[in-house]
């Protein structure tokens, strides 16, 4: 074992316990458990939506995709980039305004029932933890490479401390890890790209004509084609990409930690530049692997280019600078998890327990215990599951969570605030007919059926690695059609009314405490 590298990770998790023990003394009520008494402003807010949406896949995952596909690899964080932009323009103030503690919320201020909330419920939980799974089985493989500790332990190194912080902290503590993991990734990825630029005396030119030098796709690395052959599939990932954060719970609902829509937009807008920044350091990082580390010695080491930064960073700057971007990404892994965590723990013990099961008759202090005992099993459920897939290939748990996201969540969340026609049959069955359609898609294409390598030796009865183009289009389809074909032609809440409130907050009701 690195002793250097265990130093940065036990210098990691002192810090956030830390900050988990400051955070558990002011979570005592449902309103600072949940959402931190919408006290985050809008910079502090902008650095959590940040924290919450550069996974693992982002920053371990982008660099490496430069590297080996060039182009393609930055046309892939440009998706994450622009998906910030249906958020602000038609999410993100009408969700803030009408909602409180989750997207139920959001759905219910014009569907008022049990069946709504349920199904908003589920659809939340479902897309929470398969993002979770994936984000596990990355953290596992990450430490047991670094730290030498087997598999099992890392997992649960990881599961242990996500339950940790949620149970106790909330979203406090969830909130400043995340703020926290903001500031290291990119101060430390930033001083990584100026190394980079310095080794070439900070000519872009001379870069570039190293990296065509030492890339097979040499001339060809700045033309699009090599992540995909098929530009159906490139279109298709791209949609859901875009499409697929406007309907991310845990991006969601930090929409509720700020105090008013002003702050709301401070949010997105800081979210966007930090992205934004993220995003064209990844670019200098994926160049500088191949002309410092090399292709060949990338794929030798990791064909799959997930530790392209870290193996930058041990070329640059020996094992300290690789143990500060490997703790930066166990940061990273630790912060996006608990993030899910409370997500999921929300749409359980707030819309299930407390309005489902309790009739919303429960008072305050079982009401927090719950959601801390939801917060431990789910990460307990989660742990298992990671340990359980260990030997799979699980990546594909990402594309299928936005691309869930964009077929079920969006689809509602857009006709419930838009269109006055829309209905409550029409919401669950846009819901269902999205979640179903992604399923279905996903366990009939090449991820799980494929000959080479698959869960399922055989060939792919659908060939997309990224069916959004048909599922994303499916789920706006069931809503419109369980809309208009549907007899409930009357909501309990007058559109007028609700739109008023989703536009400006006139109206707003507040739940009972």
């Amino acid at each position: 074992m690195n002793i250097t590298y265990l130093l940065f990770f036990l210098c990691i998790v002192i810090c956030t316990l830390i900050i988990t023990y400051w955070a558990a003394r002011q979570s005592k009520t449902t309103n600072q458990f949940y959402i931190a008494s919408g006290s985050l402003t809008g910079l502090q807010n902008g650095m959590a939506i940040s924290g919450d949406y550069i996974s693992a896949a982002s920053f371990l995952g982008i660099v490496g995709t430069i590297a080996i596909n060039g182009f393609d690899g930055f046309l892939y964080a440009i998706g994450f980039l622009v998906s910030y932009l249906i958020v602000l323009f038609f999410i993100a103030e009408p969700v803030h305004r009408l909602g409180r503690y989750s997207l139920g919320d959001v759905i219910c201020a014009r569907f008022p029932s049990y069946k709504m909330r349920g199904t908003m419920a589920v659809g939340a939980l479902i897309i929470s933890v398969f993002y979770m799974i994936p984000q596990l089985v990355a953290a596992g493989l990450l430490i047991r490479l670094l730290l030498n500790i087997n598999y099992s332990a890392s997992v649960l190194i990881i599961g242990i401390l996500m339950t940790i912080y949620v149970v106790f902290g909330g979203m406090f503590a969830t909130s400043w890890v995340q703020i926290v993991k903001t500031v290291l990734l990119l101060s430390g990825t930033f001083l990584l790209a100026l190394i980079v630029l310095a080794r070439f005396n900070w000519s872009v030119p001379n870069l570039l004509e190293q990296v065509t030098l030492r890339s097979p796709l040499g001339n060809q690395f700045s033309f699009p084609g090599h992540l995909f052959n098929n530009p159906l599939e490139t279109i298709s990932l791209h949609l859901a990409l875009v499409l697929g954060t406007a309907g991310l719970p845990h991006i969601l609902i930090r929409l509720f930690t700020v105090r008013n829509t002003v702050e709301v937009r401070k949010s997105l807008l800081t979210a966007s530049w930090i992205i934004g920044a993220f995003y064209l350091i990844a670019l200098v990082l994926g160049l500088g692997t191949v002309a410092l580390v090399g292709f060949e010695e990338l794929m030798m080491l990791d064909p799959f280019g997930n530790l392209a930064a870290p193996l930058l960073a041990e070329t640059l700057g020996g094992d300290f600078l690789m143990a500060f971007i490997a703790a930066i990404a166990f940061t990273t892994i630790v912060a996006v998890v608990a993030g899910l965590v409370i997500s999921a723990t929300t749409a359980f013990s707030h819309d299930i327990y407390f309005h489902l099961i309790k009739k919303e008759n429960v008072s305050e202090k079982k009401r927090v215990r719950a959601a801390r005992w939801t917060a431990f099993f789910i990460g307990l459920l989660s742990t298992l599951f990671a340990l359980g897939l260990r030997n799979m290939n699980v990546t594909f748990l990402v594309s299928l969570t936005f691309i869930v996201a964009a077929s079920s969540n969006l689809p509602v969340l857009l006709f419930t605030i838009y269109w006055r026609r829309f209905n409550q049959t029409g919401a669950i069955t846009g819901m269902l007919s999205g979640l179903i359609v992604s399923l279905v898609l996903l366990f009939l294409g090449p991820h799980v059926m494929n000959p080479d390598g698959g869960w399922i030796a055989v060939d792919p009865l659908i060939p997309l690695y990224n069916p959004g183009i048909i599922a994303i289009p499916a789920g706006f389809l069931g809503a419109y059609l369980g809309a208009v074909l549907s007899r409930d032609k009357e909501s309990a809440v007058s559109f007028s009314a609700f739109y008023l409130q989703a536009q400006t907050g006139a109206g707003i009701r507040r739940e009972r405490p």
